[in-house]
Parts: structure tokens; C-alpha cells; sequence
């Protein structure tokens, strides 16, 4: 292909194209953008080589024992290979931990199906219905021959993904709602979804679990209760969908008026405008301030710790409590570190994709 400038004939600066050229537009643009790559080269200079000498270099991986790690020095590979099972399925039952481990694949997979475009067809939800029935018969049991396990032995990273998956999926559709009836023109409507979300975002959501945990069963009736576990889920999706409800908010007030008339004056109903026209432009504006609350909602399970839920993050601190490993806190908090890395960056780039699939439209 020809790459001559248009209209002289003559060929672009060396400096302008190839390596040189991205180097130059990306890095040393400026004075300021060169400073800071420089400073960023030398950070990177001297975390990468201690970080490589104290996961690879230093480590016994032959160690067994916490003496052996600690004469060793650096990372103790030992206790993940001690301790994983219980960091990543908490106090399960240790001979039934294939059946976390398989909801677990089951409920990423669902995922993973929910972001190929190739599956945005309405069996998809009959893929979802099946997918949660499998979930919820392996970590109960009681029924094929599987032992029951009470939800209050669930913990690690497959309770984290069942709070965060139905968070998620709650929480969404229930903001749609809120973001739709703080834009209406009825007042009663109006009032009750400003005072609900204005309320909720004032309010961190530790202190909506404490609310769930310690206050609600005060205000039940004498002999009802409802699980601890399903108060927290319901603590989560109230709090995420305050959230959601604002970003789509400003999703609708970024589109046109003249959309709002043209869908009107095709003779739509209210609920076919916002179905067909003004939702889904709405919804591929606020893309990435989405998904920042899809991931921080999946990293926010964390705080169920407080009420004694055991998530991925009490499992870890349950893992480093063991006399024998005591101080290996880092190791523990690190492995765990790195789960949450994969889900959230994979998240991150799944947007990103999604964001230049749906702008091809606006470009040449």
C-alpha cells in the first residue's frame, strides 16, 4: 500500500512511522509524557527483578515444611500447595470439594457463553436457569445421592462468583428500573426512587451488610428468619443497583431529544421507546462506568467478611491462622490477589471489546 503523504507524493518522516514513529507518539510526545515514561521504566527496573527473585529465585520449591520456606527465603510455594484448598473452598467438606469446584466452572462458563454475541439469543436464558439449578444442586446435595451441606459451609472463590453473578445480575435490571422512575414525570415515583437512591450511595455498603446481619432480624416476626447468606445477597444488589441506576441516568440525559421525539413520533408506547431506541444507546454511552461497578461489586464481596460470611478473603485469613504456618500472610494475600487480578482484568478487556464492537458504526 502506498503511504505517501495525500497530495504532495512524498514519502512520511522516518521519525513519523514504524517503532520510531509509536515510540514518539505514545511516549515522547512531550516533555511531561517523556518524564513520565522514564519514571515508569525505572519503576518498572526495580520491581520486576526483585519481584522475579522473590517469587523464583529465592523459593526451596522442594520445601514441605514452614521451616524449610523460611531458611529458604522468599515466596513459600509450600504453603499454596498446603493451603489452596481451603483458601479456595473454605470449610466445604474436604472429600465433597469436587462439587464447589465443578459450580464454579459451570458458573464462569455461563459467563463466558453470556459474552460471545453468537449466544444473545433467547436460549440463553434457559442456559442460565439450567446453569443456576446445577449450581444450587451441587453446593446444597441432598438429592442424587449428594449429601447436604448447609449454606453457612460454603466459602473461597465459589461463594465470591455466586454473590457477585447474582449481584450482578440483580442488581442490573432492578437500576434499569430506578434510573427509569427518577426520569419520570410522575411525582410519587419520582420522589420514591431520588429518596431510595440518594439514600443508598450515601451510605457505604459495610454498613448496609451490618444492617442485614445484626439490625434486620430485630424488625421479624418471632420465629422468622431469613439466611444470613441471602441477607448479604440482598445487601449487595440493593447497594449495586443505587449505582447502576445513576450511571444509566446519565446514559439518558447524554441522548438527544430529538431520539425521545422521533421514537414518539413513530407512535411508540413509552416502554417500546426506551426498549428499542433510547436503552440501547443509553446503555453503550455508560459502557465503561459500568463495568468499573460490575468491578468493584465483584471486589466489594470482600466486605462480607465482616458478618462472618466465609468468602475468598476469610478463607485466606482462615488459611494463615494455623499455628504452623503463622506469618505466610503475605503468600496467602498475594494468591488471592491474583484470582481477583484474572476475574477483573478479563472484565476490563471483555469491555473494551465490546466497546469497539459497537462504535464500528461512528467510524469510517
Amino acid at each position: 500500500m502506498d503511504s505517501a503523504i495525500p497530495g504532495t507524493g512524498r514519502q512520511p518522516p522516518r521519525t513519523d512511522t514504524g517503532p520510531l514513529g509509536w515510540l514518539r507518539s505514545r511516549l515522547f510526545s512531550s516533555p511531561l509524557n517523556a518524564i513520565l515514561t522514564i519514571l515508569a521504566l525505572w519503576l518498572l527496573l526495580m520491581a520486576i527483578p526483585a519481584l522475579i527473585d522473590y517469587l523464583f529465585v529465592k523459593p526451596d520449591f522442594a520445601a514441605t515444611t514452614a521451616a524449610e520456606c523460611r531458611e529458604a527465603g522468599g515466596y513459600c510455594w509450600a504453603f499454596i500447595r498446603e493451603k489452596h484448598r481451603l483458601i479456595l473452598f473454605g470449610i466445604y467438606p474436604y472429600d465433597e470439594q469436587w462439587r464447589p469446584l465443578l459450580a464454579s466452572v459451570i458458573l464462569v462458563a455461563v459467563i463466558v457463553c453470556s459474552c460471545i454475541r453468537w449466544f444473545w439469543k433467547p436460549f440463553l436464558g434457559l442456559l442460565w436457569v439450567g446453569a443456576l439449578v446445577a449450581v444450587g444442586v451441587l453446593m446444597w446435595g441432598g438429592v442424587f445421592g449428594l449429601s447436604y451441606v448447609e449454606n453457612s459451609r460454603w466459602g473461597g472463590l465459589p461463594l465470591t462468583l455466586i454473590l457477585s453473578t447474582f449481584g450482578i445480575a440483580f442488581a442490573f435490571p432492578f437500576g434499569l428500573l430506578l434510573a427509569l422512575g427518577r426520569r419520570s414525570h410522575m411525582p410519587g415515583v419520582k420522589a420514591v426512587c431520588v429518596v431510595y437512591i440518594e439514600l443508598i450511595r450515601g451510605v457505604p455498603l459495610v454498613s448496609l451488610l451490618f444492617m442485614s446481619s445484626v439490625m434486620l432480624p430485630l424488625f421479624l416476626p418471632e420465629g422468622f428468619s431469613i439466611d444470613k447468606l441471602l441477607r448479604a445477597q440482598i445487601a449487595i444488589i440493593l447497594f449495586a443497583a443505587a449505582y447502576v441506576a445513576e450511571t444509566v441516568r446519565g446514559g439518558l440525559q447524554a441522548i438527544p431529544k430529538g431520539q425521545y421525539e422521533g421514537a414518539e413520533s413513530l407512535g411508540l408506547s413509552y416502554w417500546q421507546q426506551m426498549r428499542k431506541i433510547i436503552l440501547p444507546q443509553a446503555l453503550k454511552i455508560v459502557i465503561p462506568p459500568l463495568v468499573g461497578i460490575f468491578i468493584s461489586l465483584f471486589k466489594d464481596t470482600s466486605l462480607v467478611v465482616i458478618i462472618g460470611i466465609f468468602d475468598l478473603t476469610q478463607a485466606a485469613k482462615a488459611a494463615v491462622s494455623d499455628a504452623v504456618w503463622r506469618g505466610f500472610s503475605t503468600e496467602s494475600y498475594l494468591f488471592i490477589s491474583v484470582i481477583y487480578f484474572i476475574f477483573c482484568f478479563s472484565i476490563s478487556r471483555y469491555s473494551l471489546a465490546l466497546e469497539r464492537q459497537l462504535d464500528q458504526g461512528q467510524h469510517r
